[in-house]
């Protein structure tokens, strides 16, 4: 039985994912939660398996809650149900810890197959999601493949990590090659990027999307 809590601000639709739900015999809803704050009170108290979570509710919002509940241990798989699809929404819900992202619009087909996906630590989202997803993440590649078109790939892969704030030592450990190798690497990169110093390299590849911000 997968034990669900219901995050949403409506109570009508509470009802209706209610209605929707009462004929799954593998779903159980233990508890409903109006706000943010109590969403996070009951997840809390009644360790659910999945809660269902809207974005916009009063006290916190859904990307908040979901932020606190997912450093817990074991944490609860999160399903975001709004009805925001912006990009800015649906990546915030993913950084936050969400395992998926449906619009309110779905399918009943398509919820239960999210929440025994998610159950199941799977990651779901809808079609029209998934595709700002892939959109996202195809734009952001080709944006940082063509930032720096002169770097081979190993430099690509050296400049990475230098964004993020590694050093020589590691780089050579995590791509496994010897440290004469990355300082060869990180001499080539400065010349090919017109820099002079590390400090300068790690502004040019963030600003380019390397390395996260």
């Amino acid at each position: 039985m997968i034990r669900l809590l219901v995050a949403d601000d409506h109570p009508a639709f509470r009802r209706g994912l209610q209605f929707m739900l009462a004929d799954t015999d593998d779903i159980s809803i233990e508890g409903e939660a109006a706000t943010g704050a109590k969403a996070v009170e009951l997840a809390n108290q009644l360790a659910p398996d999945v809660i269902l979570m809207d974005l916009r509710m009063p006290d916190l919002d859904g990307i908040e809650a979901t932020r606190r509940l997912s450093r817990n241990n074991p944490a609860p798989a999160i399903v975001v149900l709004t009805m925001f699809e912006d990009d800015d929404s649906v990546l915030a819900a993913m950084r936050a810890g969400a395992r998926g992202y449906l619009l309110k619009g779905a399918e009943q087909d398509e919820i239960v197959r999210a929440i025994r996906a998610a159950a199941a630590g799977e990651a779901i989202f809808g079609p029209q999601i998934a595709q700002r997803v892939i959109d996202h993440f195809t734009h952001s590649a080709r944006s940082t493949t063509t930032a720096f078109p002169a770097l081979t790939e190993r430099e690509r892969q050296v400049l990475e990590l230098i964004a993020a704030g590694k050093g020589n030592a590691s780089i050579a450990h995590e791509l496994m090659i010897n440290l004469k190798t990355v300082r060869n690497h990180v001499s080539n990169i400065f010349t090919k990027l017109q820099v002079s110093d590390r400090s300068a390299a790690i502004v040019r590849a963030r600003q380019s999307g390397l390395g996260g911000t």
